[in-house]
């Protein structure tokens, strides 16, 4: 029975030993306090981040209004410089070439918009069949162009 007395207190001072060992350690006190600094420095960066982030979706917003109104005002001076200016040859008018080229662009970008609506030649007609194990007709663009051609 002496012996069990022995071999407690023996693990007693064991764990003793180790909790007042790891409390007076220096290395132990640093450590944790670079645990502190790190933590603390990740949320900083964080909180940096989020602030750039908002920042520059702010900034975003902005240039967007700014593009529209700048958009709104060169509108309202092409207008404007017809009724103002009546004398004026429009050849002289800068406002009514960049009109024509506007107008010209929007209409060229409004065709090239319908070709991306069609998909490629090679496209498969209806389902692939990924996941059915029938396989669908797959129309290459060679074979389309050679039975154009002949």
């Amino acid at each position: 029975m002496p012996w069990i007395y022995a071999i407690v207190g023996l693990l007693v001072g064991l764990v003793a030993g180790i909790v007042i060992a790891r409390l007076t350690t220096p290395q132990y006190k640093s450590q944790k306090t670079l645990q502190k600094d790190l933590d603390s420095a990740k949320f900083e960066i964080e909180q940096h981040r989020q602030e750039l982030a908002d920042h520059f979706a702010q900034a975003a917003e902005m240039l967007d209004t700014l593009g529209k109104d700048y958009t709104k005002l060169y509108q309202h001076m092409a207008a404007t410089s017809s009724e103002l200016l009546p004398s004026l040859p429009e050849q002289d008018n800068p406002f009514v070439k960049k009109i024509a080229q506007h107008k010209e662009s929007d209409t060229s970008s409004a065709s090239s918009d319908d070709t991306f609506e069609q998909p490629p030649k090679d496209y498969a007609q209806g389902a692939t069949g990924l996941l059915k194990p029938e396989e669908k007709a797959i129309i290459r663009s060679s074979e389309v162009v050679s039975a154009k051609a002949s």
